[in-house]
């Protein structure tokens, strides 16, 4: 398990951990610091247990897929 922290920018919510299994690549828990809380505690429940490889239809990635792939590169 490795637990990531991502300082955001531009936003209320100023810093995203989550805690990812590394072999599986699945989200064990994800927390925000700032923010909406009521909206971002309903997000960290729908995200636990997710895969970062989320797919769309026939596609091998999808648009959120793709957006977590470009915050994970800044």
């Amino acid at each position: 398990m490795t637990t990531h922290t991502y300082v955001t920018k531009g936003t209320c919510a100023k810093v995203i951990v989550a805690d990812i299994d590394d072999k599986t690549g699945v989200v064990n828990s994800i927390t925000f610091t700032g923010g909406c809380q009521g909206n971002l505690s309903a997000l960290s429940k729908m995200l636990a247990g997710k895969t970062k490889g989320n797919t769309c239809g026939n596609k091998n990635t999808s648009c959120m897929d793709q957006l977590a792939q470009m915050l994970e590169s800044i």
